[in-house]
This record gives C-alpha cells, structure tokens and sequence, in this order.
C-alpha cells in the first residue's frame, strides 16, 4: 500500500468532475467505436470502473494491483475486457479505455488548489499503467482461450463420421494428422461405432496431402481402437505416391485391409456383410 497524499483525497472529492471529463474526452476520441458500444453503455462502464478505481486509492496509491484494495478494480477489468472482446475491440482499444483516463486525473492534481510532487505523479502513472497493463494480459489469454476453443471446433467439424450403408460407417480424413487430430478423429470414429452398431469402419485418407511415419502410426492407432471396438476397419485413398512413401518408410499395414478408392472399401464392406452390388440394366 502507498502512503495517502493530498492529492488522492482531492480526487475522491471530485469523482463527478472526473467522470464528466473523462467521458468528454473518450466520446471525442478518434478511437470511438460507437459501432460496438452506445454512449450509454460507454457511460456506465466508465462510472463503474471510476468508482472502482477511486475505491482502491483511498488508502493510498497502491504499489501492487494484487493487493486486497485493488481486487473489486481488477474484477471489474476482468469484466469489461472479456466484454469488449466478445464485441470486437482491439487489444489496444481495451488498453487505452483505462489509459486515458490519466488526462483527466491529471488535470485535477495540476490545478491551482493542488500541489502534487513528481514523485506522486509517478507513482499515479505508474498504478494507471499497470491497470492498462493488466487489461492486455486479460485480453490476450482470452483471445488464446476463444482461439483454443475454435481450433477444437474446427477438429470436430473435420472429423465428420457418415453411416454409408447398414453396419458401415466412413471416416474422410482432408488436411494433416497430428496427434491431437488423431485424438479427436479415434473418439469421434468410436462413438459413432457405438450409435450406429457397425461393424466396418472406412477410413479415408484421400484428402490427406502426404503421410509419413507419424501419419502412418496415427492410422494405425485409429484401425486398432475401431478393432477393440468389434469393428473392422480398411483404409481406402491409398494412392500409388503414398503406397512407394509407406513402402520406403518401412511401415507395416499388411494387416489392415487397403484400397485405392472409397468405391472399392465400400464393395470389400458390403460383400463381407453379405451384400453385393449390382448393375440394373436399362429398358
């Protein structure tokens, strides 16, 4: 905790001052986004944080915003920051709402009726920095979060397991295998084997650009979990570039079943389920 000066109790005193001239100059900033927050909204925020703010200096200017004083000031960033990320601020646009309310404070410790040494303008600047500070990290790791969250999202949705025909599920793999695709690729397979109680699962590696012998040991893993399951799994798309790759790479898939195209799993699956496919001719 800092030591209470003079100035800080001429600032609590003037908070409706403070709030109005802080609001002059945010609603004339050219960073204003009235196309992502109204004026009334903007209002309320700043009263709020304000308040906050005024609350955590009356015992003093805090050195550390981790203090007990400071935690009602720093929730309240907490909040509006992870708002004004929903709605589409900058990063620099969050950290400058807090930032600018330094002109303001700083015309009240200028003004004739008070004296403030440089040494407590440092420190004020110093404690409105670390808030603005603050808010950047807040943002960041919420963005990291949303970020984390879509690129789940995005495995998912890549990972699409279709029923093709009674017993028979299929798997088409588009892009590269890692292992925490392969992960979501072997849960999503698993459960659908479950739901739709098949007993062939086609895994199709067409879209997938190239595979090497960690690409490789990931459709293992996968043809080994659906076996587990009771299911027993081809793999088609097998093209002559990859077939020479695997060859070269020494990896051994003479046990799993491998075709050229998703046409010809398909048949392999059907005539193992007692199905055959057959022409109709035209009359």
């Amino acid at each position: 905790m800092g030591t209470k000066t003079e100035f800080v109790d001429k600032i609590v005193s003037r908070e409706k001052d403070l709030l109005d001239d802080w609001m002059k100059e945010q609603l004339a900033a050219v960073t204003l986004r009235t196309d992502l927050l109204s004026e009334a909204d903007l209002r309320r925020q700043s009263t709020e944080l304000l308040s906050a703010f005024i609350e955590s200096i009356r015992p003093g200017i805090p050195q550390d915003i981790k203090a007990p004083e400071c935690q009602h000031l720093v929730g309240i960033l907490r909040d509006i920051t992870r708002m004004r990320l929903e709605q589409g601020f900058s990063v620099s646009e969050v950290a400058t709402f807090v930032l600018s309310l330094k002109q303001p404070i700083f015309r009240v410790l200028y003004d004739k009726d008070t004296t403030a040494s440089a040494e407590q303008l440092w420190h004020m600047g110093t404690y409105i920095d670390r808030l603005g500070l603050h808010c950047t990290e807040l943002y960041q790791k919420g963005r990291e979060g949303i970020i984390a969250r879509q690129q789940q999202e995005l495995l998912e949705l890549s990972t699409p397991v279709v029923e093709l025909w009674e017993g028979v599920v299929a798997l088409p793999l588009i892009g590269t295998l890692d292992s925490a695709r392969t992960q979501v690729v072997m849960e999503s397979l698993l459960q659908k084997l479950v739901d739709t109680n098949a007993t062939m699962a086609i895994i199709d590696i067409t879209g997938v650009p190239t595979v090497d012998t960690s690409v490789a040991k990931h459709l293992i893993k996968t043809v080994t979990a659906a076996r587990l399951m009771g299911a027993d799994c081809l793999i088609s798309g097998v093209r002559p570039a990859i077939a020479l790759t695997i060859v070269h790479l020494g990896v051994d898939l003479s046990e799993i079943t491998t075709k050229a195209t998703l046409a010809d799993a398909l048949d392999v699956c059907l005539r193992r389920n007692g199905f055959a496919i057959t022409r109709v001719d035209q009359k």
